[in-house]
């Protein structure tokens, strides 16, 4: 007996259930085979791809996520260059070691300074990629793995994130599409909407409560 099995068990246990019957358990792996989809919102899915990037940053930057459109990986490191002296931040930055930033030229910024791993305390600023990008909400879907650790989303005050326009997705539907069609499931999924806040404190809006309190994406057209 597995692990999850003793942990399912005890829970049932504790409802005063007994194990499912066969004929039961089988509907329920079909149902979880099948992933039936639930509602898109037609404001999503009846956009084109263009109209799915434009409502994306919309919806993005209705949630204090800034967004710069980029033509081509050639102008990321440009483009995180400038944000950070925007921002009067450090020109130093952790990147997670994903193959999908490998094309990006950070030789030609050589006074950023990159470290590729997971982040530590002493981090403000880490750069990843994502899975998919949800136009329906302006939503970052980010897996973790060895190549991208969940630190990274987390742990610094600053988090950029690359996302392609190929990438940018209706709904949650066509992002969990995505994961199935990764074969394994990660340990860890991440869904991001705008940098961290809460309302909390005297029903005030504070970032950075529960992880960074800037959020921005860098959009690569090409």
């Amino acid at each position: 007996m597995s692990a999850r099995d003793d942990i399912l068990g005890g829970i049932r246990r504790a409802l005063g259930r007994g194990a499912v019957p066969a004929e039961r358990a089988a509907e329920l792996v079909e149902r979880v085979a099948a992933h039936r989809r639930n509602l898109v919102p037609a404001r999503a899915a009846a956009l084109d791809a263009g109209g799915r990037v434009d409502l994306f940053i919309k919806m993005a930057e209705e949630v204090q996520t800034t967004v710069a459109r980029v033509a081509s990986d050639a102008e990321v490191p440009a483009e995180v260059a400038r944000y950070l002296a925007a921002e009067n931040l450090p020109a130093e930055l952790v990147l997670a070691p994903d193959p999908a930033l490998d094309p990006i030229p950070w030789g030609e910024r050589p006074l950023l300074r990159r470290r590729r791993g997971r982040a530590e305390a002493g981090d403000a600023v880490s750069l990843t990629p994502c899975l998919a990008a949800i136009a329906e909400t302006g939503t970052l879907m980010l897996v973790s793995g060895a190549d991208t650790p969940t630190t990274l989303n987390f742990l610094p005050d600053t988090h950029i994130v690359v996302v392609r326009a190929g990438q940018v997705v209706a709904g949650y539907e066509d992002g969990w599409d995505l994961v199935r069609a990764q074969g394994a499931w990660p340990r860890t999924i991440n869904l991001v909407t705008g940098p961290s806040r809460t309302g909390d404190i005297e029903q005030t809006i504070q970032l950075g409560a529960h992880g960074p309190r800037r959020l921005h994406i860098v959009l690569v057209d090409a």
